[in-house]
């Protein structure tokens, strides 16, 4: 989806911010690889601020994808850190330094499962970058000898699954997705400038690593909660319990080292905030910079379709929630006969199956007939004009994108209640829990039947975004966090005096958990 790109930013950029040193932007899998909100966003960052040297250390897939985005002059360097593919041709350690690795890793393991060893985490995470880099990390992860120092570490007494019974298995897939997870520890850690991750989670290594080497100020965004996503997608998996704790033990206590590490944490939304608060952030080290969009990019969509119509855009994956969707406009045909539901937006690689879901649970639904996946379009206004009223339908978000176009559009919409969509929308739309469709159905049937309140909440909802939420918001207000984090004499050393208190409000995962849901 191409969205359009005008009045980025000041119009006369300052000067005090050239040649300070580079921004090192941190993705996984988003930009430049692919589209989509953080996407968006991220160049919006680099369009809006062509005075800036930035550079991109993106998490990948293979390290083959082509980059979906046209880069402006000032990305001066793309680094492509694949997970997934095969292992890098790195050689075996032997002897003494096997086993000063493999001792780390036993402490590491320690760190994820055993609330009395949490604090070794950030000691043991370097102590593994300094191996990843010199090239022998990956191989040693993928020994036998790995794989027992994992099962007997499981077992321990006071681990998170002492009480279970890890099987071979389990200790294969659990060693696979580690390995595979810390790969992003091999990327050549900024000496200079400042790193900014643009999501929690893997995205961060090279930042911590950076910091812990060089001093190089850590920023970090999130726009959604990474962590709680975590939480969401392995409570719905396969894996068992023993491999689940281990990976929600690595990104627990990861969170927690890059709330401690940052220089500066920049939530989207006051939700975001409280998260990040909880996990340890001190206050005086967040600052909320809402998402934005520009007004005359995103103009009022025109006359609506005649036949009564639900758009919807976004990414087609389970965390977007389609099936609540779906469900919800089953509410509605059985109203409204002739209503049709239009979904916008590409099929991340791997995500087919789940669009196949979808259209199968149409199908069973009996509205088949109505809905269509549109695919990916060239301008995504076109798929917020496509419908009388804009759909937002997932169990997670940040600030999203579509929403806020879709207010500056001029177009009504219905929304989940999750991350910063109440603070988004404000009385200018209407807001239901998520994973409810019979609430979202009938609230998509009470604007369709009012056109007059539909136009109403339109003019709010684009007021709403000029008044609040414009692109210039968003551009100065992290033009000027560069600028503080580029002074030297800003910086601030981070206390080495342990690890952050990395359970904070999240606790330790437990096996009859993982599988509730909801927002709150």
């Amino acid at each position: 989806m191409n969205r359009p790109l005008h009045g980025l930013g000041s119009a006369t950029p300052p000067a005090v911010v050239a040649g300070t040193g580079p921004v090192t932007m941190l993705s996984e899998g988003t930009y430049p690889h692919s589209h989509g909100g953080v996407s968006v966003w991220c160049d919006q960052l680099v369009q809006g601020m062509p005075e800036i040297d930035f550079r991109v250390i993106a998490v990948t897939g293979t390290g083959r994808e082509a980059l979906a985005w046209d880069l402006p002059d000032n990305v001066t360097r793309v680094t492509a850190v694949p997970l997934w593919g095969p292992p890098p041709a790195d050689r075996a350690p032997r002897g003494r330094l096997l086993r000063r690795l493999l001792s780390s890793y036993e402490r590491f393991l320690l760190s994820l499962l055993d609330p009395a060893h949490e604090s070794h985490f950030g000691t043991e995470l370097y102590e593994l970058a300094a191996h990843a880099r010199a090239g022998v990390l990956g191989p040693a992860l993928r020994s036998e000898d790995a794989l027992r120092t994992l099962t007997a570490t499981w077992i321990r007494p006071g681990t998170a699954t002492a009480a279970s019974r890890p099987t071979l298995h389990d200790a294969l897939t659990a060693t696979d997705l580690l390995e595979h997870a810390l790969r992003p520890l091999v990327a050549e850690p900024p000496a200079e400038g400042v790193t900014h991750a643009v999501s929690g989670g893997l995205a961060a290594l090279p930042g911590l690593v950076a910091n812990q080497l060089h001093g190089t100020p850590f920023l970090l965004t999130e726009h959604g909660i990474y962590l709680r996503e975590r939480y969401l997608g392995y409570g719905g998996g396969d894996s068992r319990w023993p491999v689940k704790a281990l990976l929600l033990g690595f990104y627990r206590m990861l969170a927690a080292e890059s709330y401690r590490r940052a220089a500066l944490v920049t939530p989207g939304n006051r939700y975001n905030r409280r998260w990040e608060e909880r996990g340890g952030t001190p206050a005086d080290r967040i600052r909320t910079v809402y998402n934005g969009v520009d007004p005359m990019a995103f103009p009022p969509a025109g006359p609506e379709p005649e036949v009564p119509t639900l758009s919807w855009a976004g990414r087609v994956d389970p965390i977007k929630d389609l099936e609540t969707l779906i469900r919800a406009f089953a509410v509605v045909r059985t109203e409204i006969p002739e209503a049709r539901l239009r979904i916008f937006g590409g099929v991340p690689r791997g995500g087919e199956a789940y669009r196949e879901s979808c259209e199968a649970l149409a199908a069973r639904l009996g509205v088949a007939d109505g809905v269509v996946f549109e695919g990916r379009v060239e301008d995504i206004r076109d798929a917020y004009a496509a419908g009388n009223v804009v759909m937002l339908s997932s169990i997670s978000e940040g600030f999203p994108f579509t929403l806020i176009e879709a207010m500056s559009c001029g177009r009504a919409t219905v929304s989940t209640d999750v991350g910063g969509v109440r603070e988004a929308v404000g009385d200018a739309g209407l807001v239901v829990p998520p994973r409810e469709p019979e609430a979202m159905g009938r609230a998509a049937l009470e604007l369709l039947r009012d056109p007059a309140r539909r136009a109403w909440l339109g003019e709010r909802a684009r007021l709403r975004i000029i008044e609040q939420f414009t692109l210039r918001q968003t551009i100065d207000g992290f033009r000027e966090i560069y600028h503080e984090l580029l002074s030297p004499r800003d910086r601030q050393p981070v206390a080495e005096d342990g690890a952050a208190a990395a359970s904070g409000w999240w606790g330790r995962p437990d096996p009859g958990a993982l599988a509730a849901g909801g927002d709150r």
